[in-house]
Protein backbone atom coordinates (compact mmCIF):
# COMPACT_ATOMS: atom_id res chain seq x y z
CA UNK A 1 0.00 0.00 0.00
CA UNK A 2 2.79 2.41 0.93
CA UNK A 3 4.61 1.51 -2.26
CA UNK A 4 1.57 2.47 -4.28
CA UNK A 5 1.36 5.86 -2.61
CA UNK A 6 5.03 6.43 -3.30
CA UNK A 7 4.48 5.73 -6.98
CA UNK A 8 1.53 8.05 -7.04
CA UNK A 9 3.52 10.80 -5.28
CA UNK A 10 6.51 10.47 -7.60
CA UNK A 11 4.27 10.64 -10.64
CA UNK A 12 2.59 13.77 -9.35
CA UNK A 13 5.95 15.49 -8.81
CA UNK A 14 7.11 14.63 -12.32
CA UNK A 15 3.84 15.82 -13.78
CA UNK A 16 4.04 19.11 -11.91
CA UNK A 17 7.64 19.59 -13.07
CA UNK A 18 6.61 18.89 -16.65
CA UNK A 19 3.76 21.37 -16.40
CA UNK A 20 6.10 23.98 -14.85
CA UNK A 21 8.66 23.43 -17.61
CA UNK A 22 5.94 23.68 -20.25
CA UNK A 23 4.57 26.89 -18.83
CA UNK A 24 7.99 28.52 -18.13
CA UNK A 25 8.52 32.06 -19.50
CA UNK A 26 9.77 31.91 -23.09
CA UNK A 27 12.83 34.11 -23.94
CA UNK A 28 11.91 37.24 -25.87
CA UNK A 29 13.93 37.50 -29.09
CA UNK A 30 15.63 40.88 -29.47
CA UNK A 31 17.87 42.33 -32.11
CA UNK A 32 21.51 42.51 -31.06
CA UNK A 33 24.65 44.23 -32.27
CA UNK A 34 28.21 43.28 -31.39
CA UNK A 35 31.06 45.43 -30.17
CA UNK A 36 33.71 45.38 -32.90
CA UNK A 37 36.74 47.21 -34.18
CA UNK A 38 36.90 49.82 -36.90
CA UNK A 39 37.30 53.51 -37.66
CA UNK A 40 35.16 56.31 -36.29
CA UNK A 41 35.18 59.39 -38.48
CA UNK A 42 33.90 62.71 -37.15
CA UNK A 43 32.80 65.11 -39.87
CA UNK A 44 31.17 68.50 -40.29
CA UNK A 45 28.60 69.03 -43.05
CA UNK A 46 27.21 72.22 -44.57
CA UNK A 47 23.87 73.53 -43.38
CA UNK A 48 22.64 74.55 -46.84
CA UNK A 49 23.64 73.43 -50.31
CA UNK A 50 27.05 74.58 -51.48
CA UNK A 51 28.07 75.48 -55.02
CA UNK A 52 30.80 74.20 -57.32
CA UNK A 53 32.84 77.16 -58.56
CA UNK A 54 35.87 77.78 -60.73
CA UNK A 55 39.19 78.82 -59.20
CA UNK A 56 39.40 81.41 -61.98
CA UNK A 57 36.40 83.00 -63.65
CA UNK A 58 36.46 86.35 -65.40
CA UNK A 59 33.78 88.48 -66.96
CA UNK A 60 35.84 90.12 -69.70
CA UNK A 61 35.12 93.49 -71.30
CA UNK A 62 37.07 96.25 -73.04
CA UNK A 63 37.64 99.63 -71.36
CA UNK A 64 36.41 101.67 -74.32
CA UNK A 65 33.52 101.56 -76.71
CA UNK A 66 33.57 100.79 -80.40
CA UNK A 67 32.20 98.71 -83.25
CA UNK A 68 32.81 94.96 -82.98
CA UNK A 69 35.01 94.00 -85.94
CA UNK A 70 35.81 90.39 -85.08
CA UNK A 71 34.55 87.72 -82.70
CA UNK A 72 37.17 84.95 -82.67
CA UNK A 73 35.41 82.50 -80.31
CA UNK A 74 32.00 81.11 -79.48
CA UNK A 75 30.49 79.61 -76.34
CA UNK A 76 32.09 76.28 -75.49
CA UNK A 77 35.42 76.99 -77.20
CA UNK A 78 38.61 76.24 -75.31
CA UNK A 79 41.28 78.92 -75.42
CA UNK A 80 44.88 79.25 -74.29
CA UNK A 81 46.32 82.18 -72.38
CA UNK A 82 46.82 85.12 -74.74
CA UNK A 83 44.45 83.88 -77.45
CA UNK A 84 42.48 86.59 -79.28
CA UNK A 85 38.81 86.64 -78.31
CA UNK A 86 37.37 89.82 -79.82
CA UNK A 87 38.50 93.01 -81.56
CA UNK A 88 36.93 96.43 -82.16
CA UNK A 89 37.32 98.58 -85.27
CA UNK A 90 40.72 100.26 -84.96
CA UNK A 91 41.84 101.52 -88.38
CA UNK A 92 42.29 105.01 -86.95
CA UNK A 93 44.61 103.78 -84.22
CA UNK A 94 46.58 101.69 -86.70
CA UNK A 95 47.12 104.83 -88.75
CA UNK A 96 48.35 106.64 -85.64
CA UNK A 97 50.68 103.73 -84.94
CA UNK A 98 52.12 103.85 -88.47
CA UNK A 99 52.77 107.57 -88.08
CA UNK A 100 54.37 107.07 -84.67
CA UNK A 101 56.62 104.29 -86.00
CA UNK A 102 57.66 106.46 -88.92
CA UNK A 103 58.41 109.33 -86.57
CA UNK A 104 60.44 106.98 -84.41
CA UNK A 105 62.45 105.75 -87.39
CA UNK A 106 63.09 109.33 -88.52
CA UNK A 107 64.14 110.35 -85.03
CA UNK A 108 66.57 107.45 -84.86
CA UNK A 109 68.16 108.44 -88.15
CA UNK A 110 68.46 112.07 -87.05
CA UNK A 111 69.94 111.05 -83.72
CA UNK A 112 72.59 108.89 -85.41
CA UNK A 113 73.46 111.75 -87.79
CA UNK A 114 73.66 114.42 -85.09
CA UNK A 115 75.61 112.25 -82.68
CA UNK A 116 78.03 111.36 -85.46
CA UNK A 117 78.56 115.07 -86.12
CA UNK A 118 79.04 115.68 -82.41
CA UNK A 119 81.74 113.01 -82.30
CA UNK A 120 83.49 114.60 -85.31
CA UNK A 121 83.49 118.11 -83.81
CA UNK A 122 84.66 116.71 -80.48
CA UNK A 123 87.68 115.16 -82.18
CA UNK A 124 88.36 118.42 -84.07
CA UNK A 125 88.23 120.42 -80.83
CA UNK A 126 90.67 118.00 -79.19
CA UNK A 127 93.03 118.27 -82.20
CA UNK A 128 93.06 122.10 -82.08
CA UNK A 129 93.55 122.03 -78.31
CA UNK A 130 96.66 119.88 -78.84
CA UNK A 131 97.95 122.27 -81.50
CA UNK A 132 97.28 125.27 -79.23
CA UNK A 133 99.37 123.66 -76.51
CA UNK A 134 102.27 123.56 -79.01
CA UNK A 135 101.57 127.15 -80.21
CA UNK A 136 100.75 125.79 -83.66
CA UNK A 137 97.29 127.45 -83.89
CA UNK A 138 95.50 130.47 -82.53
CA UNK A 139 93.50 130.48 -79.33
CA UNK A 140 90.49 131.88 -81.20
CA UNK A 141 90.26 128.90 -83.56
CA UNK A 142 90.63 126.45 -80.66
CA UNK A 143 87.88 128.16 -78.66
CA UNK A 144 85.56 128.28 -81.66
CA UNK A 145 86.12 124.55 -82.25
CA UNK A 146 85.38 123.77 -78.58
CA UNK A 147 82.18 125.86 -78.61
CA UNK A 148 81.02 124.11 -81.76
CA UNK A 149 81.77 120.67 -80.22
CA UNK A 150 79.80 121.57 -77.09
CA UNK A 151 76.83 122.71 -79.18
CA UNK A 152 76.83 119.53 -81.25
CA UNK A 153 77.09 117.45 -78.11
CA UNK A 154 73.98 119.14 -76.67
CA UNK A 155 72.14 118.55 -79.95
CA UNK A 156 73.09 114.83 -79.77
CA UNK A 157 71.77 114.61 -76.22
CA UNK A 158 68.52 116.30 -77.25
CA UNK A 159 68.17 113.81 -80.11
CA UNK A 160 68.54 110.93 -77.68
CA UNK A 161 65.84 112.46 -75.49
CA UNK A 162 63.58 112.91 -78.52
CA UNK A 163 64.15 109.26 -79.44
CA UNK A 164 62.88 108.22 -76.01
CA UNK A 165 59.86 110.50 -76.50
CA UNK A 166 59.18 108.78 -79.84
CA UNK A 167 59.43 105.36 -78.18
CA UNK A 168 56.96 106.44 -75.51
CA UNK A 169 54.58 107.71 -78.20
CA UNK A 170 54.73 104.35 -80.01
CA UNK A 171 54.07 102.52 -76.70
CA UNK A 172 51.12 104.83 -76.03
CA UNK A 173 49.54 104.14 -79.41
CA UNK A 174 50.17 100.40 -79.04
CA UNK A 175 48.43 100.53 -75.64
CA UNK A 176 45.44 102.25 -77.28
CA UNK A 177 45.42 99.53 -79.92
CA UNK A 178 45.59 96.77 -77.30
CA UNK A 179 42.48 98.26 -75.68
CA UNK A 180 40.64 97.33 -78.89
CA UNK A 181 41.75 93.69 -78.63
CA UNK A 182 40.32 91.34 -76.00
CA UNK A 183 42.68 88.47 -75.15
CA UNK A 184 42.33 85.52 -72.78
CA UNK A 185 44.07 86.26 -69.46
CA UNK A 186 44.23 82.52 -68.70
CA UNK A 187 43.47 79.18 -70.34
CA UNK A 188 39.90 77.98 -70.04
CA UNK A 189 36.54 77.53 -71.72
CA UNK A 190 34.29 80.30 -73.05
CA UNK A 191 31.03 80.10 -71.12
CA UNK A 192 29.17 82.93 -72.83
CA UNK A 193 29.60 85.56 -75.57
CA UNK A 194 27.41 88.66 -75.16
CA UNK A 195 28.20 90.53 -78.35
CA UNK A 196 27.48 90.43 -82.09
CA UNK A 197 29.56 91.30 -85.10
CA UNK A 198 29.04 94.90 -86.23
CA UNK A 199 27.20 96.15 -83.17
CA UNK A 200 28.45 99.08 -81.11
CA UNK A 201 29.80 98.06 -77.74
CA UNK A 202 29.22 100.65 -75.04
CA UNK A 203 31.52 100.69 -72.00
CA UNK A 204 29.97 100.45 -68.54
CA UNK A 205 29.22 103.82 -66.94
CA UNK A 206 30.90 104.36 -63.55
CA UNK A 207 29.04 102.50 -60.82
CA UNK A 208 26.78 100.63 -63.25
CA UNK A 209 27.33 96.87 -63.69
CA UNK A 210 27.03 95.69 -67.28
CA UNK A 211 27.06 92.09 -68.55
CA UNK A 212 30.56 91.03 -69.57
CA UNK A 213 31.32 90.68 -73.26
CA UNK A 214 32.85 87.24 -72.71
CA UNK A 215 32.55 84.97 -69.67
CA UNK A 216 35.72 82.85 -69.36
CA UNK A 217 36.01 79.91 -66.95
CA UNK A 218 39.05 77.88 -65.94
CA UNK A 219 37.40 74.48 -65.49
CA UNK A 220 40.67 72.70 -64.72
CA UNK A 221 40.51 73.94 -61.14
CA UNK A 222 37.22 73.68 -59.24
CA UNK A 223 36.23 74.18 -55.63
CA UNK A 224 33.13 73.99 -53.50
CA UNK A 225 31.92 76.94 -51.47
CA UNK A 226 29.48 75.92 -48.75
CA UNK A 227 27.99 77.49 -45.60
CA UNK A 228 28.98 75.76 -42.35
CA UNK A 229 27.21 76.42 -39.06
CA UNK A 230 29.18 78.86 -36.89
CA UNK A 231 29.47 76.26 -34.08
CA UNK A 232 30.93 73.61 -36.40
CA UNK A 233 33.15 76.09 -38.26
CA UNK A 234 35.22 76.63 -35.10
CA UNK A 235 36.47 73.03 -35.48
CA UNK A 236 37.73 73.49 -39.02
CA UNK A 237 41.25 74.29 -40.22
CA UNK A 238 42.78 74.98 -43.60
CA UNK A 239 44.31 71.78 -44.99
CA UNK A 240 41.74 69.35 -43.56
CA UNK A 241 40.51 66.57 -45.83
CA UNK A 242 36.97 66.77 -47.15
CA UNK A 243 34.51 65.03 -49.45
CA UNK A 244 32.24 66.58 -52.06
CA UNK A 245 28.89 64.87 -52.57
CA UNK A 246 25.99 65.47 -54.93
CA UNK A 247 22.42 64.26 -54.57
CA UNK A 248 22.34 63.68 -58.32
CA UNK A 249 25.30 61.26 -58.03
CA UNK A 250 24.44 58.86 -55.20
CA UNK A 251 27.28 56.62 -54.10
CA UNK A 252 29.96 58.94 -55.53
CA UNK A 253 32.16 61.30 -53.58
CA UNK A 254 35.14 63.40 -54.62
CA UNK A 255 38.23 64.18 -52.56
CA UNK A 256 38.87 67.79 -51.63
CA UNK A 257 41.01 69.90 -49.29
CA UNK A 258 39.87 72.90 -47.25
CA UNK A 259 41.64 75.99 -48.62
CA UNK A 260 39.73 78.90 -47.08
CA UNK A 261 37.59 79.61 -44.04
CA UNK A 262 35.90 83.00 -44.20
CA UNK A 263 37.04 85.38 -41.42
CA UNK A 264 33.49 86.52 -40.72
CA UNK A 265 30.01 85.11 -40.04
CA UNK A 266 27.09 85.53 -42.41
CA UNK A 267 23.87 86.46 -40.64
CA UNK A 268 21.20 85.50 -43.15
CA UNK A 269 18.74 85.00 -40.30
CA UNK A 270 18.95 85.43 -36.56
CA UNK A 271 18.95 81.65 -36.11
CA UNK A 272 21.07 80.84 -39.16
CA UNK A 273 24.59 82.15 -38.76
CA UNK A 274 27.11 80.45 -41.01
CA UNK A 275 30.72 80.68 -42.13
CA UNK A 276 31.60 80.22 -45.79
CA UNK A 277 34.13 77.40 -46.27
CA UNK A 278 35.92 76.59 -49.52
CA UNK A 279 37.53 73.28 -50.51
CA UNK A 280 39.42 72.59 -53.75
CA UNK A 281 38.79 69.31 -55.55
CA UNK A 282 42.08 67.39 -55.48
CA UNK A 283 41.12 64.70 -57.99
CA UNK A 284 38.28 65.87 -60.28
CA UNK A 285 36.48 62.97 -61.97
CA UNK A 286 37.21 62.28 -65.60
CA UNK A 287 34.20 60.10 -66.33
CA UNK A 288 31.41 62.47 -65.29
CA UNK A 289 31.13 66.25 -65.54
CA UNK A 290 31.14 68.48 -62.49
CA UNK A 291 29.83 71.64 -64.07
CA UNK A 292 30.45 75.06 -62.62
CA UNK A 293 27.32 76.10 -60.74
CA UNK A 294 26.24 72.59 -59.66
CA UNK A 295 24.91 72.33 -56.11
CA UNK A 296 27.02 70.13 -53.84
CA UNK A 297 27.51 69.18 -50.20
CA UNK A 298 30.80 69.48 -48.36
CA UNK A 299 31.76 67.00 -45.66
CA UNK A 300 34.94 67.95 -43.79
CA UNK A 301 36.89 65.40 -41.76
CA UNK A 302 37.51 66.78 -38.27
CA UNK A 303 38.72 63.71 -36.32
CA UNK A 304 39.43 60.09 -37.22
CA UNK A 305 39.84 57.33 -34.60
CA UNK A 306 41.49 54.38 -36.37
CA UNK A 307 41.00 50.69 -35.47
CA UNK A 308 39.21 51.29 -32.18
CA UNK A 309 36.44 49.48 -30.33
CA UNK A 310 33.14 50.84 -31.56
CA UNK A 311 29.41 50.25 -31.26
CA UNK A 312 26.49 51.22 -33.43
CA UNK A 313 25.13 54.61 -32.35
CA UNK A 314 21.61 53.15 -32.15
CA UNK A 315 22.68 50.79 -29.33
CA UNK A 316 23.30 53.65 -26.87
CA UNK A 317 20.39 54.81 -24.74
CA UNK A 318 19.61 58.44 -24.05
CA UNK A 319 21.39 58.26 -20.68
CA UNK A 320 24.59 57.00 -22.33
CA UNK A 321 24.20 53.38 -21.21
CA UNK A 322 23.90 50.14 -23.18
CA UNK A 323 22.13 46.85 -22.50
CA UNK A 324 24.54 43.91 -22.66
CA UNK A 325 23.18 40.38 -23.03
CA UNK A 326 24.60 38.10 -20.29
CA UNK A 327 23.02 34.66 -20.49
CA UNK A 328 19.35 35.41 -20.94
CA UNK A 329 19.45 38.69 -19.03
CA UNK A 330 20.13 42.24 -20.16
CA UNK A 331 22.54 44.08 -17.89
CA UNK A 332 22.76 47.85 -18.05
CA UNK A 333 26.35 49.06 -18.52
CA UNK A 334 27.61 52.64 -18.60
CA UNK A 335 30.85 52.66 -20.67
CA UNK A 336 33.19 55.60 -21.18
CA UNK A 337 32.80 56.91 -24.70
CA UNK A 338 35.25 58.48 -27.14
CA UNK A 339 34.62 60.22 -30.45
CA UNK A 340 31.36 59.60 -32.26
CA UNK A 341 29.36 60.28 -35.37
CA UNK A 342 25.84 59.53 -36.57
CA UNK A 343 26.62 55.85 -37.13
CA UNK A 344 29.40 54.80 -34.73
CA UNK A 345 30.63 55.55 -31.22
CA UNK A 346 34.13 54.80 -29.95
CA UNK A 347 34.32 52.72 -26.74
CA UNK A 348 37.07 54.06 -24.47
CA UNK A 349 36.45 51.49 -21.70
CA UNK A 350 33.69 49.37 -20.19
CA UNK A 351 33.03 46.96 -23.08
CA UNK A 352 35.01 44.28 -24.87
CA UNK A 353 35.11 43.09 -28.45
CA UNK A 354 32.37 40.53 -29.06
CA UNK A 355 29.99 41.85 -26.38
CA UNK A 356 26.43 41.64 -27.62
CA UNK A 357 24.25 44.67 -27.04
CA UNK A 358 20.59 45.44 -27.58
CA UNK A 359 20.36 47.17 -30.93
CA UNK A 360 17.45 49.37 -29.84
CA UNK A 361 17.55 49.71 -26.03
CA UNK A 362 14.68 52.17 -26.00
CA UNK A 363 12.33 49.50 -27.35
CA UNK A 364 13.09 46.83 -24.71
CA UNK A 365 10.06 45.96 -22.57
CA UNK A 366 10.08 43.62 -19.54
CA UNK A 367 12.86 42.01 -17.55
CA UNK A 368 13.51 38.93 -19.66
CA UNK A 369 14.51 36.33 -20.30
CA UNK A 370 15.86 37.39 -23.68
CA UNK A 371 17.52 35.71 -26.62
CA UNK A 372 19.09 36.82 -29.87
CA UNK A 373 16.72 37.37 -32.76
CA UNK A 374 17.30 35.24 -35.82
CA UNK A 375 17.78 38.32 -38.02
CA UNK A 376 20.94 40.31 -37.34
CA UNK A 377 20.67 43.96 -36.43
CA UNK A 378 21.19 46.51 -39.18
CA UNK A 379 24.39 48.49 -38.70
Amino acid sequence: MKRGWLWWGSGAVVAMAAVAWWWRPQPTPIRLTEVGRGDVLVTVVNTRAGTIKSCQRAGLSLPGGGVVAQIAVKAGDRVAKGDLLLTLWSDDIRADLSRALAQQALGKTQREERCSEAAYYEREANRLATLLAKNLTSRTLAEQAQNLADTRRYICRASRQQERVDEALVAQVEARLSERRLQAPFAGVVAEVNSKLGEYMTPSPPGVAMPPVIDLIDDNCRYVSAPIDEVDAARLKVGQSARVLRDAMPGRDFAATVTRIAPYVKELEKQARTVEVEAVLTAPPGDIPLLIGYSADLEVEVTRATDVLRVAASSRADDGSVLRLEGDKLVRVLPRWGVENWNWIEVAEGLAAGDRLAAQPGQIVGEGPFSAATEPADE
